[in-house]
């Protein structure tokens, strides 16, 4: 090939909306592109993959091409997305996928599918091995949506469409971490959530420069981590918790606070995410303890495993209530904390106050039913204390709101070093 191809063909590729688009994802000047020239019948191929760094820290990425039979997976394609699995596989780094396509390339049939299939079994091999995050820019429909599912976090525009059906369909929103609100900051999204992110599952995440809390901070949240930190995730589903990333004295954290209340199913399912992911990559969780217990079944016994099989750095803060399976599940020996603290006002029972005053005192119940609210909460003030717990040896002491900060960050630094040696097993089957 001469030249003059070569540089025709390059001027053909770099004018494409992929191209600029992952230019732009990558520091500028560090992008080097993979498989440039590789062909797809008469095409190009129908992405633009290679690596480089973003804020600094190594990274490879992809994005299918719309320029370029409307991004259809391929063959050529999925070789392509492989490759790219494959070196991040040997060297260690995070990878992007940006979804930009129309579908498959269905005139080649069979073919198609072994391509499906190839960068759906690349993608499950590097999955808590290195980050993977997925940023869907347009529709992403059929074996594409499961694909692009399948990274640890998917962010999307806002008009974009996630499902595995061809209908319009937004079922699968419940798989997206983060909806942005156009595809520009869809982008931005991923280039901050890197910050977050360890190279791999050996190496750690990224430290910042430390903030001190929010001065403004009306939450507990707010006056104990670093200021303007926190990355919500999943904040569009769910009502009973909040989950996400943040810097505690410039370390990265996982996070969890509930809001009160019973533990719905949404709600479950992102803290079970969440805390998996922080497990695979021993990322510390910090959990912000208030609730009376769980809404369903299901969202009991996918938290509890998340908990009690994660093996890395988890410290429980109780704000308000731990009633019942909420304590064995997200801070008592149940949940293998290492630490759990409560602050001076927090409630810890093995049953809601009511119930408590009626089972374990029930002469004092002996009052008109208006007044029985008052004698529960006398009751549970003196016998479902934190300052009891701490006597019974359920939580580890009692911290102020003034002193939470301090306590957690001395915490984390001293925990950093933890080790846990396991069962040898493939995996837990509790769903």
């Amino acid at each position: 090939m001469s030249t003059e191809k070569i540089t025709q063909a390059k001027a053909e590729i770099s004018k494409t909306s992929a191209y600029k688009v992952i230019t732009e994802f990558f520091d500028e000047g560090s992008f080097i592109e993979i498989d440039t020239y590789a062909k797809s019948g008469d095409n190009y191929a129908e992405a633009v993959a290679g690596y480089g760094s973003v804020n600094g820290l190594p990274c490879y990425a992809f994005c299918q091409n719309i320029d370029v039979a409307n991004g259809a997976m391929s063959k050529a394609q999925a070789a392509k997305l492989k490759k790219v699995y494959d070196l991040a596989l040997k060297n260690g780094a995070p990878v992007v996928g940006i979804y930009d396509s129309l579908g498959g390339k269905l005139k080649e049939g069979n073919e198609l599918l072994n391509a499906y299939g190839t960068v759906l079994h690349a993608a499950s091999t590097l999955s808590g091995v290195v980050p993977q995050i997925s940023v869907v820019l347009s529709d992403c429909l059929g074996t594409s949506a499961i694909t692009a599912s399948s990274a640890d976090f998917v962010i999307k525009a806002k008009d974009a469409k996630i499902s595995v059906q061809t209908s319009d369909d937004e079922g699968c929103n419940c798989s997206v971490a983060i909806i942005a609100d156009d595809k520009e900051d869809a982008i931005s999204k991923a280039k901050d959530l890197i910050l977050y992110m360890p190279s791999n599952n050996l190496s750690t995440a990224p430290c910042a420069e430390e903030f001190g809390p929010d001065p403004e901070g009306k939450c507990i949240v707010c006056k104990t981590l670093d200021a303007g930190s926190d990355v919500k995730l999943y904040d569009h589903i769910g009502e009973t918790a909040k989950v996400g990333f943040a810097r505690l004295q410039g370390e990265v954290v996982g996070v969890v606070q509930t809001k009160g209340g019973k533990i719905q199913k949404p709600d479950g399912k992102k803290i079970t995410k969440l805390v998996s992911f922080c497990d695979a990559f021993s990322i510390p969780v910090i959990t912000f303890l208030n609730s009376e217990g769980f809404d369903c079944l299901g969202a009991a016994t996918s938290v509890t495993n998340a908990y009690a099989e994660a093996t890395t750095t988890k410290i429980t803060v109780i704000t308000g209530k731990a009633v019942g399976p909420v304590y064995v599940a997200m801070a008592g020996s149940g949940a293998m904390t290492d630490l759990t603290f409560a602050l001076p006002e927090a409630v810890v029972s093995p049953l809601n106050e009511m119930a408590a005053t009626f089972l374990l005192a029930p002469e004092k119940m002996e009052v008109p039913v208006k007044d029985q609210p008052k004698v529960a909460e006398e009751f549970a003030k003196a016998n479902l204390s934190a300052f009891k717990a701490a006597e019974d040896g359920v939580i580890e002491n009692i911290v102020t709101e003034a002193e939470l900060r301090t306590v957690l960050g001395q915490s984390v630094t001293m925990l950093m070093s933890k080790r846990v040696s396991t069962l040898p097993k493939k995996h837990s089957t509790i769903g």
